[in-house]
Order: C-alpha cells, then sequence, then structure tokens
C-alpha cells in the first residue's frame, strides 16, 4: 500500500476541481435528429391547431347524412305548405276573376281568350293513346357482387338519362306530358340529387315514371333515334338496370304548380 502525504493529497483534489471548472470537449453530434425533432414538435402542433379551428368545437369525421336528410325533409314539408296557400291564393283569385266577368264585356272576353289556351298550355288534363316509360336502378339480390367492372354509380338511374326520354318524346310531338304523375312543360326542368329526383321542388324515388300522350309510333320512333336513350338500353343490358316501354290509353294531369317565368329568350 502506497501512503502520500497530505500536501501532495491536497494537490491532487486542487488539480481535479480545476478540470472540473475548466470547459468540456463538445460532444460530437448525432447528425439529423436534433434536427428533426423539434420541427416534427412544430409540424405536429400545427396540425392540431389547424384541425381544432377548423373543428370548431365539433367532430371533425361526424356523419352528416342523417342533417342533409332532415334538411331536405324539412324542404319538402315547406314547398307542400306553400303549394297549398298559392292553390287557396289561385282560387280565389280564380272566383273573383269569374265574379267580374260576369258584369264586365272586357273581362269576359279576356277570360274566355285566356280559357282557349289552357289545354295548349298544359293548365287541363289531357286523356289518349300514349307512350309510358319507365326507368329503375338496378336491382342486386341479397350478396350478388357488382357486375364486372361496374361501380355503384353505373347502376343508378341519372339526371342525363330521364332527360333524354322527356327531350326525344317531345321531339317525336308529345302532346301532353308527366313525370310521376307531375305535369310538366317545356320550362320544367328535371335534377337529380343522388339517385332521387327533383321535380318542381319535391322529391321522387325510382322507379321513374313518364308519360306522353301522342302518336305512339312517331314517339317510339323519336325513342329509338335518341343516342342518350340507346346508351341507356345499352346499360341495361350490361348493369341489369331497369326500362321498360308500354303504349295504351293513358292521361296526364293538369299543371298545378307556378307560371311564373324567371328569364326568357327570344329565339333567333
Amino acid at each position: 500500500m502506497e501512503y502520500t502525504s497530505g500536501a501532495a493529497s491536497w494537490q491532487k483534489v486542487l488539480r481535479r476541481a480545476a478540470a472540473g471548472l475548466l470547459p468540456r470537449r463538445a460532444r460530437q453530434r448525432q447528425p439529423g435528429w436534433s434536427i428533426a425533432v423539434p420541427l416534427i414538435a412544430a409540424a405536429a402542433g400545427l396540425l392540431f391547431t389547424t384541425s381544432a379551428t377548423t373543428a370548431g368545437g365539433t367532430a371533425l369525421r361526424e356523419d352528416r347524412r342523417p342533417q342533409l336528410t332532415q334538411l331536405i325533409e324539412d324542404r319538402r314539408e315547406q314547398v307542400e305548405t306553400s303549394e297549398q296557400q298559392a292553390a287557396r291564393l289561385r282560387a280565389e283569385v280564380e272566383g273573383q276573376t269569374a265574379a267580374l266577368a260576369d258584369t264586365g264585356g272586357p273581362i269576359k272576353a279576356q277570360r274566355d281568350r285566356a280559357a282557349a289556351s289552357r289545354q295548349a298550355a298544359g293548365f287541363t288534363a289531357l286523356t289518349g293513346t300514349g307512350v309510358t316509360i319507365e326507368l329503375n336502378d338496378a336491382r342486386l339480390l341479397n350478396g350478388q357482387a357488382l357486375p364486372k367492372g361496374a361501380s355503384n354509380d353505373d347502376l343508378v338511374v341519372h339526371q342525363g338519362d330521364v332527360q333524354a326520354v322527356v327531350n326525344a318524346l317531345w321531339a317525336g310531338g308529345a302532346e301532353g306530358m308527366s313525370i310521376m304523375n307531375v305535369r310538366v312543360l317545356s320550362t320544367s326542368a328535371v335534377r337529380c340529387v343522388g339517385n332521387t329526383l327533383l321535380l318542381h321542388g319535391r322529391v321522387y324515388s325510382p322507379p321513374f315514371k313518364i308519360v306522353a300522350i301522342g302518336d305512339p309510333t312517331a314517339l317510339q320512333q323519336a325513342l329509338a333515334a335518341s343516342e342518350g336513350v340507346r346508351w341507356f338500353k345499352e346499360a341495361v343490358d350490361h348493369y341489369q338496370l331497369g326500362y321498360h316501354e308500354m303504349v295504351s290509353t293513358v292521361t296526364v294531369p293538369a299543371f298545378e304548380d307556378s307560371t311564373t317565368l324567371r328569364s326568357a329568350k327570344v329565339p333567333r
């Protein structure tokens, strides 16, 4: 065993203390992580902040389809209420006009003139020989797979399909037409929302039934000549969509919606 003097021991202590006070040699830095970690933390914070601001206290992944369904139902009820009110007002106007026509010659003349144009304008019901077209979505049995190469979008009736049939019937000389037992005019707009039909503010589900009064031969020839109808018939063969065409005696109701024109253009 080696013994040292007290002076030597104190010298070692002082040297160690002095060495501890000196700046240490910088360690070799780990490349990449020292820079990546702060950047990742900053990006995560930015993402959390953006998500919180966008959500506004609600769930970002919340299914809003029930809300949309309820909104459509509320609007449908509002349309029905407005239609009932409009029908009452029209009846009042008609009653007052009839009363004035009995006492005023000019009023009676204009009323008779308007009545003569009601049928051509679509304000009276029509019955006669015509064509009935029914378009329907594809019906897959339980567990049946989609046809090869098909998507769900290929298995439903679209707005363009309904418009193709309607335009072909007008081109074939239809005297009157109805869709889902609602009288339509040449100015009626046919729109689809998903796989439902929106007509005059009301929503209808397939199958879509289109009835036209006119010469059956001319109407069927116009349908056969329509490119859009031919495309739909090809989809019927490939994707099992529904298309049914029938000639019979049919009735189309009178037009009962608003006749106010929002815009018009003179043809050249």
